[in-house]
């Protein structure tokens, strides 16, 4: 008897470009972005700022570069940035933040809910000493979702509170928008309310949206042209990104599915909290377990067919495109049958 496929709940990263995805990028007009700005990057582009709010924006190949380009722009060698506990550019990206963009790190507690710093937690840090071999902070970074903590939210008004409190310590604001088309769909609000008062964002179309590739750094004109340069000089400059571009455009097509990932995402946590598991309300697509063994448990599951990842102590679920409303309802039911 054939074994069934896992079912795959990892990460929103591992969906797969449809007919309709790859069509497109097939038949994409394209040029040497380098040399010429391919013009499919460059309606991606326009595209993209016109819905965060920015004055341009950028393609990369990584959300990891696009924060890693923002990081560099905005710190000198020793500057200190802020970011909330658990935070991506504090655990997830190799330290890149401090070995390339010679930024030291200081997590914020999350005094205002999972993933959510308050503005007097920011202001806490912007009340330093004056002596000059003093740790000076220059910039806050935020997260929206915060992955770590569960994919949650935070909404504009607290955004709008952090970064306020960011200017007023006179430090700028870098916003980790991978998910942050997650945010805008809970929220009900367009994505360009979520980044006011920052001045650089960075945003994933290879998460929930089914992108195979690339991520966007947004900012003013000025900004972006200093991304493109510094994108180079990471490497990140392509040839032909029409064809990835292309996907991307099919990308932003799909926001509004996303609510469909939120109600599978609270459909899976209500299965498993009724089979005795202690699990998280899922703000977006996100749900963690606490359990007594991690590893141990993440092994059951294998056994079980129904992947899952560790994440700071617990399991993280999450929920996407590839995987619909009846491969949860089956992941709980191989999860019941095998008594994980």
């Amino acid at each position: 008897m054939t074994k069934p496929a896992p079912i795959d709940l990892r990460s929103d990263t591992v969906t797969r470009p449809d007919d309709r995805m790859t069509a497109a990028m097939a038949s994409a007009e394209v040029g040497d972005d380098v040399l010429d700005h391919d013009p499919t990057m460059r309606a991606l582009e326009d595209r993209l700022a016109e819905i965060l709010g920015a004055d341009a924006a950028l393609w990369v190949p990584s959300g990891t570069m696009g924060n890693l380009v923002a990081l560099c722009l905005h710190l000198h060698r020793g500057d200190q940035f802020l970011a909330p506990r658990g935070a991506h550019v504090l655990h997830h990206e190799l330290g890149s933040a401090a070995w390339l963009a010679g930024g030291m790190p200081e997590s914020l507690d999350c005094d205002a809910g999972p993933g959510r710093p308050t503005a007097d937690a920011v202001r806490a840090h912007t009340r330093g000493s004056n002596r000059y071999d003093a740790l000076r902070p220059a910039l806050l970074c935020l997260e929206n979702t915060h992955n770590s903590a569960g994919g949650t939210v935070t909404p504009p008004h607290e955004h709008a509170q952090l970064a306020a409190a960011a200017r007023d310590g006179g430090l700028r604001v870098h916003l980790d928008g991978a998910r942050i088309w997650n945010a805008s769909v809970t929220l009900g609000v367009p994505p360009g309310a979520l980044t006011v008062g920052a001045d650089s964002v960075q945003v994933c179309l290879s998460k929930g949206l089914g992108a195979p590739v690339g991520s966007a750094v947004a900012g003013s004109t000025e900004f972006v042209a200093e991304a493109r340069r510094m994108r180079k000089m990471l490497g990140g400059g392509v040839r032909q990104g029409g064809v990835l571009a292309a996907a991307g455009l099919i990308a932003l097509e799909r926001v509004d599915s996303l609510a469909d990932d939120h109600a599978n995402a609270l459909l899976l946590a209500d299965g498993l909290r009724e089979l005795g598991w202690d699990m998280s309300t899922p703000e977006t697509n996100m749900t963690l377990a606490s359990v007594p063994d991690v590893g141990l448990t993440l092994e059951r599951l294998r056994t079980a067919g129904v992947l899952a990842v560790p994440m700071h102590g617990k399991i993280r679920f999450v929920t996407h495109r590839d995987a619909g409303k009846s491969d949860v309802e089956e992941a709980v039911r191989r999860i019941a049958t095998a008594g994980v």
